[in-house]
């Protein structure tokens, strides 16, 4: 593979080569943009992420067969008014009912007639406190997000209208004027989306400006700075056509989260890669005049650790296919295809940008040989210093490693160590609602409802079970259990009078984990009233339905996909480690120091979200996300430098060959890392908890793999191992010619 790579390199860097490679990724980004489809207008949010077998689906399909006019997701109108609710906002509430009931919403749903009860009975079914009503009013399920979306707009538009002001402008802490709020799954659902509004351009944006900013400070080279930017846009304008038509074509569902991420991806990993190969030229064009020479020296040395770096996060981002659980599933086809894009760029239009621009493309700081510095030093009257590669950080980093290899491993262990035992103490939450900003008008809808009502108002759990007899004792086992605040007596089935449901109100936040542990309880409790009541297999007779147990079927999948995916993704990273590398030592060690470096990085990320940023918990698919990203992304610079240092071995002893190889890549690594981190950390600046979590705890991994694991803890290991880093191929002989060649570059 790697003749085949410097063969294809060859023609690249070509004198006709460099300028078809350029020409083909105009023509191909511009076809593309123009005759497919872009990924944003694919969006699709309100995928599902639960199996069809999941208990919670299957009980709301039976809801929709048995109880339709009780099945549907609603919007919950929270009408609000600190000094009492006045007869004014009652009379609003039944003009708004008598409207949308004589023109109906697009999917409306059934609708409680709050405009045929007198007042005395509209007046009950507010809060204890008078301050608070709460109007639901459902759609169908499965409903688009933009028609949803254009009723909640419509809908508010008719309140506007009745009640003479905008009361969803107002401050719901004024107690003299009225307050309204749209919450429940709908309402929550669609604020969600808008905050993914023009999130990914806003975010290709910053992303973009950050890089530019890091490599003009980096490299202080304009040029430079500019040529990684053109790779990744390439891919970009690639990338997104591509998963736009697969998207239209029904083959992969993308969600404004996925592409949110899928963007840092393309950009920090992308940089990373085009950065890869820069710095090899470099370095080349310092050691042979011939800018071809330089670039096929360039491809024969990077060529291959980029495109194995590449094919380790390819074939890592694809293991999620093997996810149940819908979210992680959607990831993968539209991360590693933007990686497999960008590989291609980074070895095909960023070599042939190069060709193209030479020299200059390092200007006011362009690289040049001994005999060729020395003659520009001359020609000035002036003499030439040769650098003395001794003073640079990276070398006195790697005399370090090889001088004092057991120091270096204690002291990187026992820290990495210590933020792992953080680990055990980290609390997982899968409470969606917490994770939006606090003035999101659904959140504040919510905390409303949780101060005039029990919390349960806001996603109400139903228990359906199918037996004409013990309906009774299921409605009193169900108000027995622990933070039921309510459940109604059994309503029948028009369809089927052997179905009846009941409706639980839970005392607790119903997205809580709290909550989602009482799922399991309340069937257990309901197949046991039928179980007494003579039922036979009473637990096939219970079906619970709702928010609430979506929640836990929720985390059960995800508790699945952890199980199965991380060992997954760990044995196909060692597996191309050992095929590359031909070393079942070196495969085992690289892969155990991303694992501590992971470890760690979740330790300390728990530390700074919990202890100085208050958080209380971090969102359950954290963990996931975050291995996935920095087991692959962290090889990448294990791959890169151990490459350099099994390179170097063939020509020089190996203490030698690691002091140099950790010279060598120490500077384009932490460049790499640096932007790297910067990237993931963007995602912060979204207003979900669940992304600034992954994008600091990805930033923090990425920073210890750059800063630790990579310039002192593996080539520290590699020197202590010697010979035995090889196992079971032999460390080959280094003969004068080799040491010759050596001395010479």
């Amino acid at each position: 593979m790697i003749m085949m790579l410097e063969r294809i390199g060859g023609w690249i860097t070509g004198p006709k080569g460099r300028w078809v490679t350029f020409l083909v990724w105009i023509a191909a980004a511009v076809l593309l943009t123009l005759t497919l489809p872009a990924v944003g207008d694919e969006e699709k949010n309100n995928a599902p992420n639960l199996l069809p077998d999941s208990p919670s689906v299957v009980a709301d399909e039976l809801m929709n067969r048995y109880f339709p006019d009780a099945s549907g997701v609603p919007a919950l109108l929270v009408w609000h008014r600190a000094d009492g609710l006045t007869e004014k906002d009652y009379s609003d509430m039944q003009q708004l009912t008598a409207r949308l009931a004589n023109e109906p919403l697009e999917a409306q749903g059934e609708l409680i007639p709050l405009d045929r009860m007198p007042l005395p009975a509209l007046i009950s079914l507010a809060s204890e406190d008078g301050t608070t009503f709460v109007q639901p009013i459902a759609f169908r399920e499965g409903t688009d997000t933009e028609i949803l979306k254009h009723n909640l707009e419509k809908l508010q538009n008719m309140v506007r209208e009745i009640a003479g002001h905008d009361p969803f402008a107002q401050d719901i802490g004024d107690g003299s004027q009225l307050s309204i709020r749209i919450s429940g799954p709908v309402g929550i659902f669609v604020d969600a989306t808008d905050l993914f509004k023009n999130a990914d351009f806003v975010l290709l944006m910053a992303t973009v400006i950050l890089v530019l900013v890091l490599l003009l400070l980096i490299y202080r080279s304009p040029i430079l700075a500019i040529i990684p930017l053109i790779g990744v846009g390439f891919a970009y304008m690639v990338t997104s056509p591509l998963l736009g038509a697969m998207a239209s074509e029904g083959w992969i569902i993308v969600d404004s989260q996925a592409i949110a991420i899928m963007t840092v991806l393309l950009f920090g990993a992308g940089t990373d890669y085009c950065l890869f190969f820069i710095t090899r030229f470099r370095q080349e064009l310092t050691l042979v005049e011939s800018r071809r020479e330089a670039l096929r020296r360039s491809f024969k040395g990077a060529s291959g650790a980029i495109a194995m770096s590449g094919f380790t996060v390819v074939l890592s981002l694809l293991a999620l296919l093997a996810a149940h659980y819908g979210a992680y599933d959607r990831f993968a086809v539209p991360f590693s295809l933007s990686i497999l894009i960008m590989g291609i760029a980074s070895l095909t239009l960023v070599p042939a940008l190069l060709a193209i621009i030479g020299r200059a493309s390092f200007f006011p700081f362009i690289p040049r040989t001994e005999a060729e510095a020395g003659r520009r030093a001359a020609q000035r009257g002036q003499s030439y210093r040769r650098p003395d590669p001794e003073k640079k950080l990276g070398t006195k980093i790697g005399k370090l490693v090889v001088t004092r290899p057991w120091a270096v491993i204690a002291a990187t262990v026992v820290l990495l160590g210590i933020l792992a035992g953080f680990v055990p103490g980290i609390k997982y939450s899968y409470d969606l609602l917490s994770g939006f900003p606090e003035d999101m008008p659904s959140r504040q809808g919510f905390a409303t409802i949780g101060e005039a009502f029990p919390q349960g108002e806001l996603a109400p759990v139903t228990v359906m079970v199918k037996s004409e007899a013990s309906r009774e004792k299921v409605a009193d086992a169900l108000r027995g259990m622990p933070l039921v605040a309510e459940a109604d007596d059994a309503v029948q089935s028009g369809v089927d009078e052997a179905y009846a449901s009941y409706r639980v109100i839970l005392d607790t936040n119903p997205y809580s984990l709290e909550a989602m542990e009482t799922i399991p309880k309340l069937r257990a409790a309901a197949s046991e009233a039928l179980g007494q009541g003579g039922a036979e297999d009473a637990a096939d007779l219970v079906w619970i339905a709702g928010a609430t147990a979506q929640q836990y079927d929720d985390k059960a999948l995800q508790d699945r996909d952890n199980a199965v995916i991380i060992p997954l993704v760990i044995g196909l990273i060692m597996l191309l480690l050992l095929l590359y590398l031909r070393s079942v030592t070196a495969t085992l060690y690289l892969v155990a120091t991303v694992l501590l470096s992971y470890a760690a990085a979740l330790g300390l990320g728990w530390i700074i979200l919990h202890h100085l940023m208050g958080f209380d918990s971090i969102q359950g698919s954290i963990p996931l996300y975050a291995f996935v990203f920095l087991i692959a992304l962290g090889e990448d610079y294990n791959i890169f430098m151990i490459s350099s240092i099994w390179q170097k071995r063939k020509r020089m002893p190996l203490l030698q060959a690691i002091k140099e190889g950790v010279s060598d890549t120490g500077g384009v690594i932490t460049s790499a890392g640096l932007i790297l981190a910067a990237t993931f950390a963007v995602l912060a600046t979204l207003p979900l908890q669940v992304l600034v979590q992954f994008g600091l705890i990805t930033a923090i991994g990425v920073l210890m793999d750059t800063f630790i694991v990579r310039p002192f803890l593996v080539p520290a290991i590699t020197a202590v191992l010697g010979r035995w880093a090889f196992w079971p191929a032999k460390e080959k002989k280094v003969d004068s010619a080799a040491r010759a060649e050596a001395a010479e570059r």
